[in-house]
């Protein structure tokens, strides 16, 4: 089999997206541990040596997944946070959001849900700039609470980073699997989180 090679960036990038594309179908199918390069380029119709053109290794291919993955998260979040709506309604909405997200690709789409168990212990880069974009987020909304006298709190960043640690029970797939597994009171344990944030960031009296 000879692969014409690329001569664009253009060209380089719709390569790349058809790569993504088809190792994202596979992993969705069959996950990533039982998916190979070798199986990617099969379903491309190009050789092996044509995907590592793209991606130095199959980690870079495994975190580029990882990366779509996280975005659908951020993307939920962003929305949220852009909408017209009181600071607290919509911190409210966003961390149920995110939760309610990451606990149905447990049940839907399992194969995923275990490739960010793999990459979020490893602190993979893709999952630290993740982290970091969801903080921000979260920063965002609290300096809107804070401007519209909603939040009574000093530093919004280091406020954000404190809202992230206190709600990592339902936003950790491995924690959110432990309790899925162990038919935990997930829901109310949610409600209550929450409840002590908005309080926590709330003026007091």
């Amino acid at each position: 089999m000879e692969d014409r090679p690329v001569r664009t960036a253009t060209g380089a990038d719709e390569v790349r997206a058809r790569i993504l594309d088809a190792a994202e179908q596979r992993f969705r199918r069959v996950g990533h541990y039982r998916t190979s390069v070798a199986d990617i380029a099969a379903e491309l119709g190009m050789s092996p040596a044509n995907i590592y053109r793209f991606f130095p290794s199959r980690d870079a291919i495994n975190e580029s997944i990882c990366g779509r993955v996280v975005d659908e998260v951020a993307e939920i979040a962003s929305a949220i946070a852009r909408a017209e709506a009181p600071a607290k309604q919509k911190l409210d909405q966003l961390l149920t959001a995110v939760h309610q997200h990451n606990k149905m690709m447990l049940v839907n789409a399992r194969p995923m849900h275990e490739l960010i168990v793999v990459a979020t212990p490893r602190n993979w880069p893709i999952i630290q700039a993740h982290t970091e974009r969801m903080v921000t987020i979260f920063e965002r909304i609290i300096r809107e609470g804070i401007e519209t006298g909603e939040f009574d709190v000093e530093d919004a960043a280091e406020a954000a980073r404190a809202v992230r640690s206190a709600f990592m029970p339902f936003l950790h797939p491995i924690l959110i699997e432990h309790c899925a597994r162990h038919r935990e009171n997930i829901e109310a344990g949610l409600r209550g989180q929450i409840r002590f944030i908005l309080k926590s960031l709330s003026k007091s009296g």
